[in-house]
């Protein structure tokens, strides 16, 4: 018979009032940063981070610093957050000397350089659907339970087409890609419903200590590396009902998949973690009058070092290199 899936602890926003989260806080001395990725998100970040701001900057002030930080955008990304209340950083400006990387992973690990916070919570800017409660899932079992260390979002996720309609159900690299590789390599992590979830809270104190991808095998990594480093445990999720972003078309998928198994294999012993910058080659294919044209897609897969390791780390950007 076979063993039982391991059951990972889900919690929901509404386990907690905001009163008791501002108790938990209070009681725990943390501080909490939301950041945010972006890159061409005009049209999308300004209602994420007003969202969040009014919800838990003014109305119950449990965030004490709300980042957006700015991945080489060549639309209004920055203004608009800005106007919309965030501090906007551009990761390329953060810590220049140690060189730029594009990808989701550089601007998550750069958010440690312009941030203090005890409790860091990702949230993607791309969303259509999503609600301010899901700050309150995700940094209230980290506010409450000394114990847990990294929190997923949970979340049905509706894919939605060009006109805003739903088509089916999101997370194809997923279910393709992040769970085969996980039953195959970290059966303990086999009860994360959602792995590869953009939204996600850490510790600090965890994730200035991890390697990160520069990439989209980010997710992943965090997750992997945490549970090794701490046990499965201390990993938890937060159930926050229903997400919705922006479509991906299926040719964009290719690279992500590459991305999150270069970080799984980089933890299995498979390949080796480059600290430089390490591209592979992927193609595709399209059919055209004369048949299938490739088309090559270079694929970024070079890891930061622990934030720990990197001189200066810790101090404000005025004082690095004074």
């Amino acid at each position: 018979m076979p063993a039982p899936d391991p059951v990972t602890r889900t919690y929901a926003a509404s386990d907690w009032t905001p009163d008791e989260l501002l108790a938990a806080k209070a009681a725990s001395g943390l501080r909490v940063a939301v950041i945010v990725p972006a890159r061409d998100e005009e049209e999308t970040v300004g209602d994420v981070v007003s969202g969040v701001r009014a919800a838990w900057v003014e109305a119950v002030p449990l965030v004490d610093e709300l980042v957006v930080i700015d991945s080489d955008s060549t639309d209004a990304t920055a203004r608009v957050a800005a106007d919309a209340g965030a501090v906007v950083h551009a990761a390329r400006e953060v810590r220049p000397e140690v060189g730029t990387a594009r990808g989701k992973g550089e601007a998550l690990w750069k958010s440690l350089f312009v941030t203090s916070a005890d409790v860091l919570a990702f949230i993607d800017s791309d969303l259509v659907e999503w609600g301010p409660h899901f700050i309150a899932g995700l940094v209230g079992p980290l506010l409450t339970t000394p114990d847990l260390a990294l929190v997923k979002a949970v979340y049905d996720r509706p894919l939605l087409d060009a006109s805003g309609h739903e088509a089916e159900t999101g997370g194809r690299v997923t279910e393709l890609v992040a769970r085969p590789l996980l039953a195959l390599h970290r059966p303990g992590l086999a009860g994360v419903v959602q792995p590869l979830a953009g939204e996600w809270a850490v510790r600090r104190e965890v994730f200035e200590r991890l390697s990160v991808p520069v990439g989209y095998g980010v997710e992943i990594a965090a997750l992997v590396d945490t549970a090794d480093l701490l046990g499965a445990g201390a990993v938890a999720q937060a159930d926050l009902g229903r997400r919705a972003h922006r479509h991906h078309r299926h040719d964009t998928l290719g690279p992500m998949a590459v991305q999150v198994m270069a970080a799984l294999e980089a933890r299995t012993g498979a390949r080796g973690t480059s600290r430089t910058s390490e591209v592979i080659t992927l193609r595709q294919f399209e059919r055209g009058v004369t048949g299938f044209t490739a088309h090559a897609r270079e694929v970024e897969v070079m890891e930061r070092p622990p934030a720990v390791s990197v001189p200066g780390y810790g101090l404000a950007p005025e004082e690095v290199g004074a």
